[in-house]
């Protein structure tokens, strides 16, 4: 799994977790449905501006946002 996967899980993982839609993880977080579910369905990159407003959404931090053993497994990726 690549780190652009691993994110995209992440945010639905969380979403998941706190029983909301993506489109209303986007209305808490300021970020445009469309601009979200973009993200999710992988046919846009994820900025970091857009991924800490995510974490502000769902009050938590950037940190706590990676702290799983999904990215803890990610090998380097050499583009």
């Amino acid at each position: 799994m690549g780190i652009t996967e691993a994110v995209r899980e992440r945010i639905v993982e969380l979403c998941r977790e706190r029983k909301i839609t993506i489109n209303k993880l986007g209305t808490i977080c300021g970020i445009t449905q469309s601009t979200l579910k973009n993200v999710v369905a992988g046919r846009n990159g994820l900025t970091v501006i857009t991924l800490k407003k995510i974490c502000d959404g769902l009050d938590m931090s950037i940190v706590e946002f990676f702290d799983t053993e999904a990215f803890r497994a990610l090998e380097q990726e050499i583009v």
